[in-house]
């Protein structure tokens, strides 16, 4: 699950900027993660990396009321990356479709040929 990481960060941040607490919060609740909370520390890897790249942006939001927080937003390039992730995501789908699909009818062989042995 480790690969769908990005496309998860960018599903959230297509909302709009976010704190990186937030983004793990709605992490958990994208199916990739099965309710369960992300690593924090690999997320924030990710996001790092993402900025890198140039398909996040970052900035420190200071309030009068608590610590200073990073926030994080798509750039121009992370939307068009997320357009393409989007893209190879349904291919991925269809791909793992496809092969359920054979290895269901596959396993049903298996059944026959069990009982006629």
């Amino acid at each position: 699950m480790s690969k769908f990481v990005q496309p998860a960060i960018m599903t959230i941040l297509a909302g709009g900027r976010l704190h990186g607490y937030r983004i793990v919060e709605r992490a958990a609740k994208l199916p990739p993660f099965s309710g369960s909370r992300p690593d924090p520390t690999g997320v924030y890897r990710a996001l790092r990396m993402m900025e890198r790249r140039g398909l996040v942006v970052s900035a420190w939001d200071v309030s009068d009321s608590g610590p200073a927080k990073r926030s994080y937003q798509l750039t121009d390039h992370g939307r068009e990356c997320f357009r393409r992730w989007i893209d190879t995501l349904d291919g991925h789908r269809r791909a793992i479709g496809k092969l359920l699909h054979a290895a269901r009818r596959a396993a049903a062989g298996i059944k026959k040929n069990t009982a006629s042995n």
